[in-house]
């Protein structure tokens, strides 16, 4: 697919359009309040296609694929807990949050808690979550172009970087929204359209079986170059340690070895065997479900677009409606991991599997026309990806450094914070390509579960929360999960039940800040504020019984 000559244009139209778009947005940008939340004037279905446009991110455009291709069914809870976050946020935050008035989460805590402190303390969460989420954006942009055109790794990080930095300083979230609502649309083709190709040329095919008896096999004679490390074991018993860089032949029809660490077999792959025989596995679905699921609620991004609303009903009418876009697009990226196993088996060996969308098409269709188009198209929809949800987080992240670091809540403010919140994850993911994109979104979902879920949840519903106590619970929570992030990232390699605890993390640290919070609470109910009734009233009465 080096060679494909189609993708680079499908790239540069790409870019081009969402530069034209962002333009146009600017147009309409004027004040502090249209760049923070688009004047609240944006309508649910705009809306609703702009959430599933920064939402659906590298991680859902790749790594789903890439995680059912390397694992099976085991990692499905991926897409139903993506998707299923937003009942959650449907039911407890969309719109209460809406009528708070407030721009940010830091906001939220000040209106609902009257504590500078926690501000403080909310903004360190959001910056992290945010560039914690950013960074695999644009390491999946630097790996998507240097696979299709053998271009070098940093090209696609500082090309999406410098293209949503430029989008999001001039026109702030009233541009962006545009922009995002186009990008969902652009996504969803960029997989429907090739699936309905692959699966025709899958039937052409005999339909082969994702799962035969004896393993995957290699369809065409394969040249692998290793680049993980892993211990392969062939069929006749033989074992070999493999290095990056190594070079593997196998002739067509030979079977896929097995991998350390990767459900290659049938059973492996289409049964949870892990999470039903073994205690740590099953731990480790249950804290996944867990931080998919709380965590949307907490995710920066995600909820400053309830801020553009023009009211608490139309945040919730926004919510239905991402409700089905998502759960529409969830679908796709496991089709692409299912027939990965029949036509690139060997990104079962070589690893790098987060790369099975964009080669798929041309695996299973071929060099011809066909298959270049669709694989260009593909590779459109990627870098749609990274653009769309780089510029959500960009949105987020500079919006709380203007008006909370740099103390400027003014356009000028906001374009240099955006400077600064898209330079630090640029120069981060310049140096750690090798990270597993979806692990790392994974652990971005924890760490909101832990913070921001229980400071919404308990701060919408429970009248008895004080600045006390939602501090402790971010601490401690939120703190043991950034530690998770922290050790998994930099940290030694771990094994047994401290590797599970640190991998998936939200199990044990979403509990452990709803504990605190409440118990910080009754502890220092005394701070409690005087007007939490006003305050609970302002957030749970309806908009016409207000005026």
């Amino acid at each position: 697919m080096d060679g494909n000559a189609l993708v680079v244009p499908a790239i540069v139209a790409v870019t081009l359009i969402t530069l034209g778009i962002g333009f146009y947005g600017l147009r309409l940008a004027r004040t502090t309040s249209d760049f923070l939340v688009a004047s609240r004037r944006v309508s649910p279905t705009w809306n609703a296609a702009a959430i599933g446009g920064e939402y659906l991110s590298a991680a859902s455009f790749l790594g789903i694929a890439g995680l059912v291709l390397k694992y099976g069914v085991d990692v499905l809870w991926y897409p139903v807990g993506f998707a299923a976050g937003y009942l959650a946020l449907l039911l407890f935050v969309a719109a209460p949050l809406r009528r708070s008035g407030a721009f940010t989460l830091p906001d939220f805590c000040e209106v609902r808690l009257r504590s500078r402190r926690l501000r403080t303390l909310a903004t360190v969460f959001v910056i992290f979550i945010g560039w914690l989420y950013l960074v695999p954006q644009l390491q999946g942009a630097g790996l998507v172009l240097a696979t299709l055109t053998g271009s070098p790794y940093p090209v696609g990080a500082l090309l999406v970087a410098a293209v949503v930095t430029a989008n999001v300083a001039l026109g702030g979230m009233r541009a962006i929204t545009f922009v995002q609502a186009f990008q969902y649309w652009l996504k969803l083709t960029a997989l429907a359209v090739p699936v309905i190709f692959l699966a025709l040329q899958w039937q052409a095919d005999g339909r082969p079986a994702v799962t035969p008896p004896d393993g995957p096999t290699f369809r065409t004679a394969t040249t692998v170059v290793v680049e993980d490390r892993a211990t392969l074991t062939w069929p006749d018993g033989e074992t070999r340690q493999v290095r990056p860089g190594d070079e593997l032949d196998f002739a067509a029809g030979d079977p896929v070895p097995e991998v350390s660490g990767v459900a290659t077999g049938a059973a492996d792959w289409l049964l949870p065997s892990a999470a039903g025989d073994d205690d740590r596995g099953l731990f480790a679905t249950y804290s996944l479900i867990l931080a998919t699921f709380l965590g949307t609620m907490g995710l920066p991004h995600v909820l400053v677009r309830f801020y553009t609303n023009p009211d608490g009903a139309a945040a919730r009418r926004t919510t239905l409606v991402v409700l089905a876009l998502v759960g529409a697009f969830y679908l796709l990226p496991t089709l692409y991991g299912v027939l990965g196993r029949i036509y690139t088996p060997q990104l079962l060996v070589a690893g790098g599997t987060d790369a099975v969308v964009v080669l798929l098409p041309g695996a299973a269709l071929g060099d011809g026309t066909t298959g270049r188009a669709l694989a260009a198209l593909v590779a459109a929809g990627a870098f749609a990806a990274f653009l769309s949800t780089s510029s959500g987080l960009l949105t987020s992240v500079a919006g709380v450094i203007s008006t909370d670091v740099l103390g400027r809540g003014s356009v000028p403010g906001f374009r240099l914070a955006t400077v600064v919140a898209g330079g630090v994850p640029t120069v981060l993911a310049l140096n750690v390509s090798g990270l597993d994109v979806s692990q790392v979104v994974g652990l971005a979902f924890a760490v909101a579960a832990s913070s921001f879920c229980p400071l919404l949840v308990l701060g919408i519903w429970w009248r008895g929360l004080t600045d006390v106590g939602a501090a402790a619970g971010i601490v401690a929570g939120g703190g043991a999960a950034v530690a998770a992030v922290l050790v998994t990232v930099l940290g030694p390699p771990l094994s047994g039940w401290p590797a599970t605890f640190v991998a998936q993390p939200a199990a044990w640290t979403v509990p452990l800040a709803f504990s605190v919070m409440i118990i910080g609470s009754l502890a220092s109910r005394r701070r409690t504020p005087g007007d939490v009734g006003t305050i609970m009233l302002r957030l749970h009465a309806p908009e016409a019984l207000r005026l």
